[in-house]
């Protein structure tokens, strides 16, 4: 076209700039952003609006926010496609914040502007902006397509609240394989798999046929609930039934089901019989299950592996650190540290949030910067008391320092979701559900105290970790202890 001497226009760049962005081709979309200036439509705003969704989805946000910042006229497809952009990039505050300016704008949004908008809420696990979203689009008469009333599905699940999810997933009039990937999906994070095996039942019935993702789903819901003969009954049929052609994702998912069950001779063969170089995520697997099961031999094995393809991540350190620890091998943890000290990697600190009267409250372990800190450490106190009298042992297997016994009881009853819980508990009415959020997987000592206080304090309690939710009442946890 160039070539010929034939001027591309405002229809051309915004074709080329989708291209680049399904292409993440990054350095070819700057090129035609300068081609752009060159020609005189860096001011039109279909053609910023294609390059805030280039720049976005080849994951340059602040390039996105650069030109949308500089767009003088913003339509509804503008907004949406930077509120799209932060949102799939990880930015959910901020994707809120261009939200709330997109009303103050007077700009009516779409389905595309709602999505994005309760995928951010999803992300940041904030029910109440999440009901507030819900109740704006039924007090604006917005109407609900599949996409919408699957983002919504999809928000209440990540946000704790299964049942809510489940009764908008049965009013849906339609319902397509995206809609019952995301009900699996959420009824997988809440460790409920056997409602997810009667699901792709149901699913199966109905007509509408299974993708890879769906398949992801499943398999992460079999693992999570121990469900170990199904979960290979279903990898067997993905390409065997249905066509479907095992990705790495359904690998990971099958190695962290074995691993978990203790059959890690099974997950290691697995990988080993992989078509494919296996990624970080299926050795992590690995590992985090032999640190559960205490097969420290295969540990060095598998860390090795670790070390070599994402050196930078503390995450395989502190692992491997933990395996030597539950041994009593501190010589190591301490050759570990000394290794993360030496390529200047830190440990991520063990963080917990809790939301009370619409306001997050964050809590690092044997943190004391609090103003309330004092009453917390005071009732953390008194409930170690009364649950030792109901039958608590503290597991202090789960301090990864060589120090006294007295000591490592004082550090488990002040990691991050315990502080978080005790704060949750002292400014909100007796009998309020609480529910806390985890930056990292909740240990076994903080799992077993949190039974325990839930059926002392009669308190329903949720904890959302890295990997999924544990709902406490009256001294039992959904999981059944198996995570």
């Amino acid at each position: 076209m160039q070539q010929e001497g034939i001027k591309p226009d405002n229809f051309t760049f915004p074709i080329v700039l989708k291209a680049c962005a399904v292409l993440s081709a990054l350095q070819e979309g700057k090129e035609i952003h300068h081609h752009i200036i060159r020609n005189g439509f860096e001011s039109d705003v279909y053609v910023c609006t294609a390059l805030v969704d280039m720049y976005s989805k080849c994951g340059c946000v602040e390039a996105a926010c650069q030109v949308f910042d500089k767009t003088s006229k913003r339509d509804v497809v503008s907004w949406s496609a930077m509120i799209s952009g932060l949102a799939q990039n990880g930015f959910a505050n901020e994707a809120l914040s261009i939200f709330q300016q997109m009303q103050l704008a007077d700009i009516k949004p779409n389905a595309i502007t709602m999505v994005s908008v309760l995928s951010a809420c999803a992300h940041l696990a904030d029910l109440q902006q999440g009901k507030w979203i819900h109740d704006y689009i039924i007090r604006s008469g917005f109407e609900l397509d599949i996409s919408v009333e699957t983002a919504l599905m999809d928000m209440y699940a990540k946000c704790g609240r299964i049942e809510l999810a489940r009764q908008l997933f049965d009013k849906m009039s339609k319902r397509d394989v995206i809609s019952w990937n995301a009900i699996i999906a959420g009824y997988g994070m809440h460790g409920q798999g056997e409602a997810v095996v009667s699901l792709f039942v149901q699913m199966h019935q109905t007509g509408v046929k299974p993708d890879d993702v769906t398949f992801v789903g499943v398999l992460s819901a079999c693992s999570h609930a121990g469900l170990v003969d199904k979960g290979l009954q279903y990898f067997h049929s993905m390409s065997r039934d249905y066509g479907i052609v095992p990705k790495m994702e359904h690998y990971a998912c099958m190695v962290d089901l074995l691993s978990r069950a203790g059959r890690l001779d099974e997950a290691r063969d697995m990988i080993a019989e992989m078509p494919f170089e296996p990624s970080p995520s299926v050795w992590g697997a690995l590992l985090s299950a032999c640190r559960t099961h205490g097969n420290i031999e295969l540990g060095e094995y598998v860390a090795g592996h670790l070390f070599e393809i994402e050196p930078c991540n503390t995450g395989n350190y502190v692992l491997l650190s933990n395996i030597y620890a539950d041994a009593g091998k501190w010589d190591e943890v301490t050759k570990i540290r000394i290794m993360l000290k030496e390529r200047g990697l830190k440990k991520s600190p063990g963080c917990s949030w809790v939301e009370v009267n619409n306001r997050a409250h964050g809590f690092i372990g044997g943190d004391r910067s609090h103003p309330q800190s004092e009453e917390i450490y005071t009732l953390l106190e008194k409930l170690g008391k009364q649950m030792k009298k109901a039958g608590y042992l503290p597991d202090t297997s789960f301090v990864l320092h060589d120090v006294a016994e007295e000591e490592k009881e004082f550090a488990i009853s002040t990691h991050s979701e315990r502080l978080a819980i005790a704060f949750g508990i002292l400014n909100t009415a007796p009998g309020t559900p609480i529910q806390i959020t985890k930056n990292l997987r909740v240990c076994g000592d903080c799992h077993t105290a949190t039974k325990f206080i839930s059926k002392i304090l009669e308190r329903e309690i949720t904890v959302r970790d890295i990997n999924r939710f544990h709902h406490f009442k009256d001294g039992l946890c959904s999981c059944g202890d198996y995570w």
